[in-house]
């Protein structure tokens, strides 16, 4: 039984963190840590960023709840770091790999409407280099609305 509820906390965490990543994104990326987020609006991107802080501060509380859950034998803690980390995962396959393009020698092709989407999204969030003005700040979820002929294919 405790397998089944692993894997069902660790699946809704990491839908959940949709939510949790757009308010992060939101009002603390694009709030009182922009100054971490702002090189990442830059239109030249090369090398590691300050915006690349962002991993490890997101990445421990996976790291927390995993390790301390294993410590100390509660069940249910190590499943949502799982849910936490595999968002992170699903998060850097999309946003750094797939749509920035910073492992050069990895190479994933959008296809389908469901990247159509999140692309044209995130596409139009990067035409603010500012603070302020951004829209769509969601990274693996996007409403069909950014789904139009016009937004399709992306374009490098």
């Amino acid at each position: 039984m405790y397998i089944v509820l692993t894997i069902f906390i660790t699946l809704a965490v990491a839908v959940a963190m949709e939510a949790v990543a757009w308010f992060e994104h939101r009002y603390i990326m694009h709030g009182f840590l922009w100054i971490w987020h702002e090189d990442h609006h830059k239109p030249i991107r090369k090398g590691l960023q300050l915006n690349d802080l962002f991993v490890l501060l997101f990445a421990l509380p996976s790291f927390l709840c995993i390790f301390l859950g294993l410590l100390y034998g509660i069940w249910y803690l190590p499943a949502i770091g799982y849910g936490l980390a595999l968002y992170g995962i699903a998060y850097t396959l999309f946003h750094d790999i797939m749509f920035h393009k910073r492992v050069k020698w990895l190479k994933l092709k959008p296809r389908g409407r469901y990247f159509e989407g999140i692309i044209a999204a995130h596409r139009l969030h990067h035409r603010v280099n500012e603070k302020d003005g951004a829209l769509s700040f969601g990274f693996l979820y996007a409403p069909k609305s950014y789904r139009s002929p016009d937004t399709w294919p992306p374009k490098a």
